[in-house]
């Protein structure tokens, strides 16, 4: 006999209230990934340098045309979806989104850096991005040294596979 176990998931209100209460420590590594809370895997050297190497090429070529958004919250509306892209490239705004954390239409480019999380994001984090409308996704697979640029999400695979 099967046991059906029932869940509790959560929003994203709730979720950003457990870490504004101390539940869930600052340095915890989770998203909140349709409701429920996901631990991340750990950042190793080659993955960081990766992320750092991306952040400091568009903030040196775009500068105050955007704001680059180093691993930080990023809500997928109206799912209950809360993910730290390793990099979004956003509107710019005054206040730098003190007032609320960025969403889907103030990203110009979201980037996700792969190497242990490769099904993840593939399977699980792109059509999530696409269902919220996200406009352009960027895999970067850092053993491969690849790029899959996706376009205009839309629940559509990747187009572009470029080597980097």
């Amino acid at each position: 006999m099967a046991v059906e176990l029932k869940r509790r998931l959560f929003t994203i209100e709730e979720f950003q209230r457990m870490a504004e209460a101390g539940i869930l420590d600052e340095d915890e590594r989770v998203e909140l990934i349709e409701g429920e809370i996901v631990e991340m895997t750990p950042i190793g050297p080659p993955h960081a340098s990766v992320v750092a190497r991306i952040n400091a090429l568009f903030a040196a070529r775009l500068g105050a045309r955007v704001i680059v958004w180093p691993q930080n919250p990023f809500v997928l509306r109206p799912q209950t979806s809360q993910f730290q892209p390793d990099l979004a490239l956003l509107r710019p705004r005054a206040d730098f989104y003190s007032s609320r954390h960025p969403e889907p239409a103030d990203a110009l480019l979201v980037i996700e850096v792969m190497d242990s999380s490769v099904a993840r994001d593939r399977r699980v984090k792109l059509p999530i991005y696409a269902r919220a409308r996200v406009e352009e996704v960027w895999l970067v697979h850092g053993v491969a040294s690849t790029v899959e640029v996706c376009r205009s999400v839309n629940a559509t695979p990747c187009r572009s596979n470029v080597r980097y």
